[in-house]
């Protein structure tokens, strides 16, 4: 797992500092939730919650998870998406790192 920057952070009720950090990760981007420092295992991007939650849309963490609003998800998954376009045309265009 290689960091390359923090997308978002959030304090939670709970007082937790959660950051959501840009890894790459087996040849490609992805999203990593890490809570006071230490990451939490999950989806590696944003998924939508079955039951919405007033501002709370998404979801990322498993044990404990993390809500996120449709803002916050989106900025994630535009920042991973981004980052992967961006390797792909590099693929494609035969240019490497």
């Amino acid at each position: 797992m290689i960091v390359k920057r923090l997308i978002l952070k959030k304090i939670l009720n709970s007082g937790f500092v959660a950051e959501f950090l840009l890894i790459k990760s087996d040849g490609q981007y992805e999203a990593a939730l890490f809570l006071n420092g230490k990451q939490v295992k999950g989806p590696p991007l944003p998924m939508l919650l079955t039951s919405p939650k007033d501002e709370l849309t998404h979801w990322m963490g498993n044990r404990p998870t993390v809500g996120l609003t449709t803002s916050e998800a989106e900025k994630i998954i535009d920042e991973v998406e981004c980052e992967n376009g961006i390797l792909r045309h590099r693929e494609r265009s035969g240019w490497t790192n």
